[in-house]
Order: C-alpha cells, then structure tokens, then sequence
C-alpha cells in the first residue's frame, strides 16, 4: 500500500496524528517541500497509487448509507462508492454535469422528464446498470431516508407511474411542472446502488469509481478501484486505492499532510490557508462563487423570542459583517445578505445590503420587549469558520443587550440527530451553494422541520409557481420571494466562504469530480 501503511495502519492513522497534533516542526515541512519540488503536477493522468485524503468524521456516527450519514467524509465516501446521476455544475450549458445519465429530455408541456443512461455500465461486481436501478434508487430514498431535504429531491415526480422504455430510457411523469427538474435530479445527491438493496454494506456491488474493502466508523476506510467503472468520455478511474481518514481536529489533518500521512486534506480553516501563504509543499486550492458556502445561523420561529419579527430583524442589524469577513476570514470570502445562493442566476442581486446598525436593533428589541435577552447559541466544527463566527457574532449581540451562550458540539455531532437539531431554537450552521428557488423547495417548503419553524404556505405557493414558469413572469416571482424571506425570514448570513482544501502538488483531477465541496475522487492521479 502506498505510503507504507499497512490497511489497519491507515485506518488507525485517524488517532495517531490526533496524537501528535501540534508536534509537527519546521523540519517536516521543509522536508515535504523537498519532495514536492521533484514531483511531476502536470501532463496526462497517470494510474496507479493510492491517495490518502483526511476530512471531519463523525465518530461512531459515521454510516455507509449515504442518506443517514451527517459528515462530509461520509458523503464524500458514498461518493466513492455509488455513481451520480449527474452533478450540479452551474457554468455547464444546462446547468448539470452528467455521470451515469447521458442527458435528460423534457416535455414541452413539463409532464414528463425522459432520462437517457449511458450505455456499457456495469457494477462492481460486473452485473449490468439499468434504469430500473436507477427508478428503485429515487424510489429507495424517497421512502426511506431519515431527512425531508433527500425525500423533497423527488417529491415533483410521480416514482410509482415511472415507465422502463428499455434498458437505458426511464420516462419520470412529473405530479406539477417544473422547468428545473435536470437540476433536482443531477443535484448531485441522488447516488445510483443495485435494484433490491435494502441496506448499505461493505460488500454491496457499487456503482462508482472504487469500492469497499474495509470501514470503521471514527476511522476511515480502505478502497480500491472499481475496474468496471467509467467515467464520462472514459476518463478514470485512475487510482489503484483509495483510504479515507477521519480526523476531527483541523490542525491533526494539517498535520497529516505535512507529515506525509495524508495526500490531501479537506476543507482548511481561514486561520491555516493565511499561514500557509508561500509554502511551496502544499497546493490550496479555492472555489469561487456560486460554488461558495453560507455561514448561517437559524432563529426557531416556532417559540419565543424569533416568533417575533422585530426580533429577528434585530438579530440581522446587530451583526457586523464585515467584521467577520476580515476577522474570521480573513478576507478570503463575500459579505452575506441574508439570502442563501449567491452568485446563482436566480440570486437577487436588486435587493439592498443589509447595514449593521445596532442602534435600530436595541430599538426593535424594546418594542418587542425582548431587552437583557438571554439565548443559547449551538454549533459545531463542521466547517472550519462555524465556531470562530458563532464567537465573534455572539460578542457582537452583547452591543444590543443579549447575552449569548455558546454551546460548541463536538465533529460531527450538529446534524447527527435530524429531529433534535431541527428544535434547536437558535443554531449555526450553514447552507451549501444551490440556487435559490431550489435551496427553497428543499430546505423550507412546506414545513419542512429544517426550516426551524418558517411555515408560509403563501411563499410556497410562489415558489412553485415559479419554477413552473419560464421567463420574465417567474422572475418577478423569484423577486418577491426573496424579499419576503430577506424581510421576513430566519436567517441571519453575514457572509459566504470558498471551500479550501490543500493537497500534495503532484495530485491532480479531483475537482473533476468534485459535487458542491465534495470530492468523489473519480479522476483524481498521482503524478
């Protein structure tokens, strides 16, 4: 093995750097320069190789099924494993990058969606990939997953009137019109596995670019390529191997890459990219807009004191954003108005920028009553900047007179349990780059719990009717939408932030199979 790690040595990899965070030294870095210095970063891909990539785990939490799973290495596995449908690329001519479709036609009258497979595509264990795994995977995870915002990616389709035209055509009748259903269906989430399966093993035949040999949760797993696999225009799989390290601690996973541990490490903390300026041991690499993450946080309308608009509104003025910009990233990002999607098409860019205006924010709390305002504020390291925000913003609302308690859960643990997450009455987290109509359709309609008490059934109407309507009419619709949740809503987003990861400079391809900030590692090399 690559590295010379035995395969339960780089399982318990995880612990052992965990150990000796902290402990890394100038030598190792210099001694990792070296080495990058000789090592080829351009040209064809070349196979062969393992890679060993370190991202936050969830602990024992961690699940291979892709839908219960609550961590980016858990979603970034099942990537791994399950091919997409296709992937949500905003700079492709309709939006989408296909994997296993080849392309998806649409009715004029948007009755009915007919999904094209590529042909030639097998499983891991050489049996043959049809539309009827792909109709039983939607059909699997509308039934069975434990979150709203998986189920809603099929809810503008009728599953049980689906019709198998043949081996590789599936014709999905819509139950409303909708002009975006090429994007809910290739948003990237809906992962294709073997008609019949009923729970997601280490021994399942797999559909995508490797497949398991070994898993433990709170440590990693252990891949190797899937030499049935294809990816579009036949490029990759490359990699003899993949091993996937779960550390929790982002100055550990650091380390893993300067002590040669690791070959890349996902998602760095603003703090880390600065430091690293200059080093030539390392290649960073950035997502730019759309493809940039919302640091959110949610106020609960379903109780006091966010039932109250003034009070929400007030929470909005008090943050400094542009504080948090330069404080926590450093400036390595864009201020927040407190609408999710920037930088997509349907992204309101006429709506005005929310000022930080504490003096109004103290006026609205006393008119609410709600003055010496006590609140806990829960969030985690899920991201790096989640925790440094949450601080920096909490010492902000004691300007307006709240006092905040901050309560940090450990990786991994913020969206382990969906039903008490969604009761939290105040939370920061954050919302990935989609675009606005859909973001609203899967995370807030129809009283979606994630919605952390936002029940409008006026906006959902909109909303539907909107992305029901091509042209000038649904964006005027798209218009009021969003003014009523920037009005409104519950969510305070002082700012966005690309997604950081450093990697060693002779490995090259992984954004080719990047979905949102999660690799899959298809055509990843090591030069």
């Amino acid at each position: 093995m690559a590295g010379g790690l035995t395969r339960r040595q780089a399982l318990r990899a995880g612990a052992w750097v965990m150990a000796t965070a902290g402990a890394m030294s100038a030598t190792t870095s210099c001694s990792s320069s070296e080495t990058a210095s000789s090592a080829r970063s351009s040209g064809p891909p070349r196979r062969g190789g393992t890679l060993r990539a370190a991202f936050v785990g969830g602990g024992a939490a961690e699940t291979l099924n892709p839908y219960r799973g609550s961590t980016a290495l858990d979603f970034s596995r099942a990537r791994a494993l399950h091919a997409s449908l296709g992937d949500l690329d905003p700079g492709a001519p309709e939006g989408v990058r296909y994997n296993v479709l080849s392309g998806i036609d649409i009715a004029p009258d948007l009755s009915r969606y007919t999904l094209r497979l590529r042909p030639g595509l097998t499983f891991s264990d050489g049996s043959k990939l049809t539309v009827r795994d792909v109709i039983y995977s939607l059909d699997y995870v509308a039934r069975n997953a434990t979150t709203p915002t998986y189920k809603l990616f099929a809810a503008d389709f009728d599953l049980d009137a689906a019709r198998v035209e043949n081996d590789h055509t599936l014709v999905l009748p819509t139950s409303r019109p909708v002009t975006d259903g090429r994007t809910l269906l290739c948003f990237g989430t809906n992962l294709v596995f073997k008609e019949g399966t009923k729970e997601f093993t280490a021994n399942m035949p797999t559909s995508g670019p490797f497949r398991l040999t070994e898993f433990e949760a709170g440590r990693g797993a252990t891949l190797v390529r899937n030499d049935n696999f294809r990816a579009p225009g036949g490029k990759g799989p490359y990699l003899d191997g993949l091993e996937l390290l779960s550390i929790s601690d982002a100055e550990a996973r650091l380390n893993a890459l300067r002590g040669k541990q690791a070959d890349f490490v996902h998602q760095l903390s603003p703090a880390q990219v600065r430091t690293l300026q200059g080093d030539t041991s390392m290649k960073i690499t950035e997502s730019r807009p759309p493809s940039v993450t919302a640091l959110t946080f949610s106020l609960n309308m379903s109780a006091l004191p966010f039932n109250d608009p003034r009070v929400r509104r007030a929470f909005k003025l008090a943050v400094d954003r542009q504080q948090i910009l330069d404080t926590v990233l450093f400036g390595r990002g864009t201020l927040g108005n407190d609408l999710f999607s920037q930088g997509f098409p349907d992204y309101d860019r006429t709506i005005e920028q929310r000022p930080h205006d504490p003096d109004q924010a103290r006026s609205l709390l006393r008119q609410a009553g709600a003055e010496k305002l006590s609140v806990t504020l829960t969030t985690g390291p899920e991201l790096p900047g989640m925790v440094e925000t949450a601080t920096l913003y909490a010492e902000q609302l004691k300007n307006i007179g709240v006092t905040v308690k901050l309560r940090e859960l450990p990786a991994g643990q913020l969206f382990a349990d969906p039903a008490a997450y969604a009761r939290l009455p105040f939370v920061g987290n954050y919302g990935p780059p989609a675009p606005a109509l859909l973001y609203y359709q899967i995370t807030s309609g129809a009283g979606n719990p994630y919605a952390f008490g936002w029940n409008r059934p006026d906006i959902d109407r909109k909303v539907v009717a909107a992305r029901s309507t091509p042209g000038a009419k649904a964006n005027a619709l798209n218009h009021e939408i969003q003014r009523t949740l920037w009005d409104e809503g519950n969510a305070v987003i002082p700012v966005f932030k690309p997604d950081v990861s450093a990697q060693v400079p002779n490995l090259i391809g992984v954004e080719k199979g990047l979905f949102e900030q999660f690799p899959s590692f298809a055509e990843a090399s090591l030069q």
